[in-house]
């Protein structure tokens, strides 16, 4: 078998340049956290036979694999030719070539969704509250109202107290129905910190009336101010967009850029053989499998800005999103648009003959091969939450230093 080898350098041409690549590290994701550069995304070898045709929609699409020196890309080289694709090039001398290189390597995963919410934070000075600030206000029935928006078997394993439900792209259009009242002061965490910027930053940019602050640091912060959290809760934000929503919604995403398209223009752009595209619903769940667009992968939208590179590994790739109120897809897009991807949202179609049906899902990796983050579940040492905040404060000057992110902040 033979694979041309790619430099560092050209590979960093290409992302400044927005040419599409798909740099792929072949490890387990506990070792892909250790190191990477930015726009690498993981698909360890073992689960190309999975993932490759969901998350490389396009057979020539150029893709660079790597590795530490395990002697894995050969293999994932050959897989790869094997399922038709034929742009597989590898990354001449591995990690340790972009490491001699000069050139950043970020931990973690998900680094530059994580990345890209401290830059926000950074540059909008999204406002915040501490966990012992929430915990007063608990304490004194204040008048708030504390959204969480992370998935929701993450709340239902543990949460702050008295929150509900309400997963990051449906805040918009639920925060209305959670906070009626405009002297309500709405509270938005996570597990850690880019959620809740995000989702805060989200309902600030929409005009939202209320008063709006993130959890510092979100349950991480709050365990580690020694606060308890409650576990096993079941409270989900009913659907009640505040005045004006969908309009604001709409305007902040074209002010990120973001175009609305049809079916008409949808068609073209999937009939454009030298571009990657992905098409994502970003509902709910249930909405999804209740009925959708043919060709939409479901992909909640705030899990969608999270998990971009996930979802989409292709940097440089065209994106659609869908969504039957609107709102969603207006939001998810505006971040998406500000993370440097062409991004556009597909008005209608819901009229017309829909597919049923869950979602699409690939088995889950082996527990041992999976990178155990700091902020999920209970039983995390206190030192590695507070290492992994640490470390997300240091990701803007990283940012700085690799210089090849490209995003911008509204």
């Amino acid at each position: 078998m033979t694979v041309s080898s790619v430099t560092p350098q050209n590979i960093r041409a290409m992302l400044l340049l927005r040419r599409e690549i798909a740099l792929l590290d072949v490890r387990h994701e506990a070792e892909f956290a250790t190191g990477h550069p930015l726009f690498a995304a993981n698909m360890a070898a073992g689960r190309i036979a999975f993932e490759a045709e969901l998350r490389l929609p396009r057979k020539d699409v150029p893709i660079v694999l790597y590795d530490n020196g395990e002697g894995l890309v050969e293999a994932a080289a050959r897989e790869l030719q094997a399922l038709g694709y034929s742009g597989v090039a590898v990354l001449a001398g591995g990690l340790q070539g972009w490491k001699a290189a000069g050139y950043e390597v970020f931990e973690d995963v998900n680094s530059y969704a994580k990345a890209f919410g401290e830059l926000v934070e950074s540059r909008r000075h999204t406002p915040s509250l501490s966990a012992d600030e929430v915990a007063a206000l608990i304490s004194d029935k204040a008048n708030i109202a504390i959204l969480d928006v992370r998935r929701f078997d993450e709340y239902a394993t543990m949460n702050i107290p008295g929150s509900v439900s309400v997963p990051g792209a449906e805040l918009v259009l639920r925060a209305g129905s959670a906070a009626p009242d405009p002297d309500t002061t709405v509270i938005v965490n996570c597990a850690g910190r880019t959620r809740s910027i995000i989702g805060t930053q989200s309902l600030i940019n929409a005009g939202l009336p209320n008063k709006v602050r993130a959890l510092r640091n979100g349950t991480i912060g709050w365990t580690l101010a020694k606060h308890d959290l409650e576990h096993g809760a079941g409270k989900r934000g009913g659907v009640g967009p505040f005045e004006g929503a969908a309009g604001n919604a709409r305007d902040v995403a074209y002010r990120a850029g973001v175009r609305h398209i049809g079916a008409a223009e949808l068609a073209a752009l999937e009939k454009d053989a030298q571009r990657t595209l992905y098409r994502f619903d970003v509902r709910d769940a249930d909405e999804y499998a209740a009925g959708h667009l043919a060709g939409f992968r479901h992909y909640a939208g705030g899990q969608l800005v999270q998990e971009i590179d996930m979802a989409a590994p292709v940097r440089g790739a065209r994106i659609v999103l869908t969504d039957d109120r609107g709102i969603r897809a207006d939001m998810t897009a505006s971040w998406l648009a500000q993370m440097g991807w062409e991004v556009d949202v597909l008005e209608g179609g819901y009229d017309g003959r829909l597919e049923i049906g869950p979602p699409r899902v690939v088995p889950k990796p082996d527990p041992a091969h999976r990178y155990r983050r700091p902020y999920e579940g209970a039983g995390v040492a206190e030192q590695a939450m507070q290492a992994y905040l640490d470390w997300e404060y240091g990701l803007v000057e990283q940012l700085r230093r690799d210089g090849t992110h490209g995003f911008y902040v509204i």
